[in-house]
């Protein structure tokens, strides 16, 4: 069972170039803007002001590296489909995930984080038929499942994962979370664990 016991903020970056020098296993995690991501990493961390929350979407710009137990870096990407932001703004974020995703020869595992209340929308469906092309391995977060009741979120979430399995061709492996009440947390740290040993 994974505990962790030290966090630190390791530095941002736009390019895999200015990462930190200490190169580690890398567990990256990604969703549309507004998803709850930065509260998720906050909640498996154990401290609520690792990483920035805001209210408004689009906060996160740059790939933030965070030293987990010494050991491994959980990494904060910059939401996808952040309708608000310019053509530019948009442009440029997409390159720096791009830039990540695909030189960052560390990256054990990305998480893809999605909304556990709602179907997917376009900007989901289009990164995942874009991670199911890749060879990156991928694992998928349901955020907020305090938000519905614990019937009508299994039934989503079911609903997300047929979904998803029609634009991937798999299931991939899948974590039901609550920031709130740290459903699922330990489940997601201890998945964590089995690909670092």
């Amino acid at each position: 069972m994974m505990k962790i016991s030290s966090t630190k903020f390791a530095g941002s970056s736009s390019k895999v170039t200015e990462k930190p020098s200490l190169r580690l296993a890398e567990f990256a995690f990604i969703g549309r803007s507004n998803v709850g991501k930065s509260s998720l990493i906050n909640a498996l961390c154990g401290n609520s002001r690792l990483a920035m929350t805001s209210s408004r979407p689009g906060k996160t710009r740059l790939v933030n590296h965070f030293l987990i137990n010494d050991g491994w870096y959980l990494v904060d990407l910059p939401g996808y489909g952040y309708a608000k932001a310019s053509r530019s703004e948009r442009a440029a974020i997409e390159s720096v995930i791009r830039d990540y995703l695909n030189h960052s020869g560390e990256l054990r595992e990305l998480f893809v984080l999605i909304d556990s209340r709602h179907d997917l929308v376009s900007s989901d469906a289009d990164f995942l038929r874009e991670m199911g092309e890749s060879d990156i391995p991928f694992s998928i977060i349901f955020t907020k499942a305090d938000k519905s009741g614990p019937v009508a979120c299994a039934k989503q979430v079911e609903k997300l994962k047929g979904q998803i399995a029609g634009i991937v061709g798999h299931t991939p492996s899948c974590f039901v979370s609550s920031s709130l009440k740290g459903t699922g947390r330990q489940e997601i740290l201890d998945h964590i664990d089995n690909l670092l040993q």
